[in-house]
């Protein structure tokens, strides 16, 4: 007798369910994408014990007929496919039908759903994949899935689960970042003892992101949003029995196809220290890719330093035919079919918003400010007052984590009245004639006319405010301290000198001028065998950025012009500590990637030291020189060039304001 032989369908469904249902999280969120594919405006979930032993989902779409309903939960059942020609361009979060049979294998399922064109409803109960009951009742229009006692039937399931604040902080992430998505939608999640997220519609992602997280989280992200046209370079031929039809389609008029971006990037000087704050949509769809992680890293590459993160929220539209989203199971991997194309144009448009942004880290924000593990965009920001409450609709007492501090009255210093015309001062002949200034209240300096606070605001081009800066001088002969009509600068001269000699030194590499000083005696160094490796893929760059060097020997390389600004003795440990970092590289060694490297040793070495004395010409001109690059706010390596101390920082530290 033979020894292969057919799954029985509830094993099936159950082996799909391990694809499917990783967690209760992967449960609200195939049925989360199934409410905002039937057209819903309104989506309440709730849960209990983090999903394990409730999860509902209620929306109001377009709701299922009865013969719709019960085929709903045969496998690969769907609504959104016909043909396999489909599958080369889904329009919809969903699309594979295995979500519903999977979770009902595996849990005690009840659908409540009526079609807009019904009288009635229908209710079907499904108990571990086999169906339980089914009867008409009257219901409202949509749907309402409610799942009770997950993996109640794989015992080795429910123990890899984790614990129910864990289970339940992946389901409010999730909820959360797809209300981000669809800022034209009301969301609801609750749990047994409170509603963790009420979400009404609001006009656009800004307004959406402020009342989710506040203004706090909103002042630290920059809005980025760019588009471009969409060409077909280099994509395979059809079969030959679709050419002719293809080019029937083609020659009708259609809309220009085009990639847009939209979204928020958060300022420099907001680090994480892993990749979780990073949220990408593709066509709506919340996303895991490489690609896109890459491409997003890149565009911060020199601004902030190598191993940290920022917080980037981003969206990204395409025709569906670009994007292949039938890799994996989840569906939260995509394959894009220009990946070269999509990978510029998201590092590319990251990159210019920064740099037109430009933001100036403040200086007490600076201070305070350490990479953190933590994911940035989590719902429980604190709504600052009731004001802002009210004016964005978010609700005062729905939630603790979302709840208003109570108001707190100034404590009233009352003060002896000794007269409306103030204490007279008498036999001081030099106060006699100051004017006096009565102070009403109980300040004791009135706070600096308004006239000179600052008429920008903190993302405004910061090369303008650096040319205008006065130095002053020196802090231990390594921060220059200036000042100018937006209050009190302090610049690292080191670093600041390292981004205009990194810029210069990548616009000659550009250009093929790169400078070099021919050194008296050849420097003969000797290589690892690692370097060396590392030597032979790098050498024509070296030779792009001023080096001369060719090997001398089997195991030795002799230098004979370094780039101009280094001093001999550096030109060694430079090349040693670039070969080790090259060498320890685990991926393949990316030139431009090279360059950049190469370009920030030689500006790190080449640049001003500390504790090194500037007269006021040197420094004048370093400033002057710092406001003409491109990213005045940050050196190579990502560590902050210029703070600011604002007027209104010095006025508060003052007590004036």
């Amino acid at each position: 007798m033979g020894r292969i032989h057919v799954l029985s369908e509830s094993v099936a469904n159950k082996i799909a369910a391990g694809e499917v249902v990783e967690r209760p999280a992967s449960v609200v969120k195939e049925l989360l994408e199934n409410s905002l594919d039937a057209g819903s405006t309104r989506i309440k979930i709730q849960v209990e014990a983090g999903g394990k032993k409730l999860i509902q989902v209620t929306d109001n779409g377009c709701g299922m007929v009865r013969d719709d309903a019960l085929l709903a939960f045969e496998r690969h059942a769907t609504s959104k496919l016909k043909n396999a020609e489909d599958l080369l361009s889904v329009a919809t979060l969903g699309f594979r039908g295995e979500a519903l049979p999977s979770i009902a294998s595996v849990s005690r399922l009840q659908l409540e759903t009526r079609a807009s064109d019904e009288d009635s409803g229908t209710v079907v109960e499904i108990n571990g994949g086999k169906i339980f009951r089914v009867e008409e009742a009257g219901l409202p229009v949509g749907t309402s899935i409610t799942i009770r006692d997950l993996f109640f039937n794989t015992p080795a399931r429910k123990k890899f689960l984790k614990a129910e604040s864990t289970e339940l902080s992946h389901i409010a992430s999730l909820v959360t970042h797809y209300a981000l998505a669809h800022p034209e939608r009301h969301f609801e999640l609750h749990t047994a003892t409170n509603a963790m997220l009420v979400a009404p519609p609001v006009a656009g992602y800004g307004e959406r992101v402020y009342q989710v997280f506040g203004r706090e989280v909103l002042d630290q992200l920059i809005p980025v949003a760019a588009t471009q046209p969409l060409a077909h370079p280099g994509l395979p031929q059809p079969p030959p029995w679709r050419r002719r039809e293809i080019e029937e389609e083609e020659a009708r008029p259609s809309p220009p196809a085009e990639m847009r971006m939209h979204g928020f990037v958060s300022k420099p000087e907001i680090q994480k220290l892993n990749r979780n704050s990073i949220y990408v949509f593709v066509n709506g769809r919340l996303i895991r890719d490489r690609l896109v992680q890459h491409a997003i890293i890149e565009a911060y590459r020199n601004i902030i330093p190598p191993s940290v993160f920022p917080v980037v929220l981003l969206f990204l539209e395409m025709p569906n035919e670009e994007v292949d989203v039938n890799v994996h199971p989840s569906k939260t991997e995509v394959r894009f079919r220009q990946q070269s194309i999509m990978h510029d144009f998201v590092r590319d448009s990251i990159r210019a918003t920064l740099v037109k942004a430009r933001p100036v880290p403040q200086f007490a924000t600076e201070i305070r400010a350490h990479p953190t593990a933590g994911a940035s965009l989590t719902a429980g920001a604190h709504i600052s007052s009731i004001e802002e409450s009210a004016a964005w609709g978010a609700p005062g007492n729905a939630n603790p984590a979302f709840s208003l501090p109570p108001l707190t009255h100034p404590l009233i210093a009352e003060r002896f009245q000794f007269g409306v015309e103030g204490i007279a001062i008498e036999g001081n002949p030099a106060l006699a004639r100051a004017p006096q200034t009565i102070v009403p209240g109980d300040t004791c300096a009135p706070p600096i006319p308004d006239e000179i606070e600052p008429a920008t605001s903190p993302d405004d081009d910061i090369a303008p405010l650096l040319a205008t800066l006065r130095p002053l001088g020196q802090i231990r002969e390594s921060f220059i301290l200036a000042v100018n009509h937006e209050g009190l600068w302090i610049i690292d001269q080191h670093v600041a000198h390292e981004r205009v000699l990194f810029e210069r030194v990548l616009r000659q590499r550009a250009t093929l001028k790169s400078e070099g000083q021919r050194m008296l005696m050849p420097l003969v160094l000797e290589l690892t065998p690692a370097q060396q490796a590392v030597f032979a893929e790098i050498s024509a760059e070296l030779n792009q950025n001023g080096f001369e060097a060719e090997p001398f020997g089997s195991r030795s390389i002799a230098i004979k012009v370094a780039p101009a600004g280094i001093e001999a003795f550096q030109v060694e440990h430079m090349l040693h500590e670039l070969l080790d970092q090259l060498s320890r590289e685990e991926q393949a060694l990316n030139l431009d990637k090279i360059g950049y490297r190469i370009a920030a040793s030689i500006a790190c070495h080449a640049a001003i030291k500390v504790n090194m004395p500037l007269d006021q010409n040197k420094m004048e001109w370093l400033l002057a020189e710092l406001a003409r690059t491109e990213c005045p706010m940050a050196c190579p390596h990502g560590r902050p060039i210029v703070l600011r101390y604002s007027m209104k920082d010095i006025q508060k530290a003052f007590k004036r304001i």
